[in-house]
């Protein structure tokens, strides 16, 4: 994944961490307690990495590594782990993302498709969106005969807040040109069971 230098950062660190001193001191903490001091800096630097994916083109990523090859069967890439803050409550939401793609005449580097999955994981998100630019991104790159995506999540803010429901998971999908077909996303789906 994309690493951020956080020197390059530094006026963007500074502004999020008087945000988050004033967070604190609205609760009702005291920022200048021992384990309170480095917390400014530390939730600052995360929600860079946090929201690290709006620095690249996932379209681009996957360009990059694009190889003309005559394979025409579906490739699947299962069991991709991705962490993303939901825009609603800038909560974690994680779980596992399946991908399937036939190929039309180009294949893309393995490594770009998890590559992709965390630059459009690392912005703030609803499920459905990340699913859905997951898959039109696939589709925009490789130009293939079709895509299918299944993301498969837990959100904290249904466990932590709300209706606070354990374990619950939200499964979406997305798909485009071959997967139209029922029987391929049949087949999509044994393959990721």
């Amino acid at each position: 994944m994309y690493r951020l230098s956080f020197d390059d950062k530094q006026k963007e660190i500074d502004e999020l961490k008087a945000c988050i001193t004033k967070t604190l001191e609205v609760v009702g903490e005291d920022t200048q307690r021992e384990g309170l001091l480095m917390t400014p800096e530390r939730v600052a630097k995360c929600i860079l990495t946090f929201t690290s994916g709006y620095e690249q083109d996932p379209v681009e990523v996957l360009r990059s590594a694009k190889f003309q090859e005559s394979y025409a069967q579906p490739v699947i890439v299962k069991g991709v782990e991705f962490y993303s803050l939901c825009e609603h409550h800038m909560l974690p939401f994680f779980g596992k993302v399946h991908v399937a793609y036939i190929p039309n005449g180009s294949i893309v580097g393995l490594s770009k498709i998890p590559r992709a999955i965390d630059i459009l994981s690392h912005r703030l998100q609803v499920q459905e969106r990340f699913t859905r630019e997951l898959c039109q991104c696939i589709q925009d790159a490789l130009q293939p005969q079709g895509v299918m995506v299944m993301v498969e999540a837990q959100h904290m803010c249904m466990q932590m807040r709300g209706v606070e429901k354990q374990g619950a998971v939200t499964v979406t999908t997305s798909y485009t040109g071959a997967y139209e077909d029922e029987s391929l996303r049949q087949e999509f789906f044994q393959s990721v069971k």
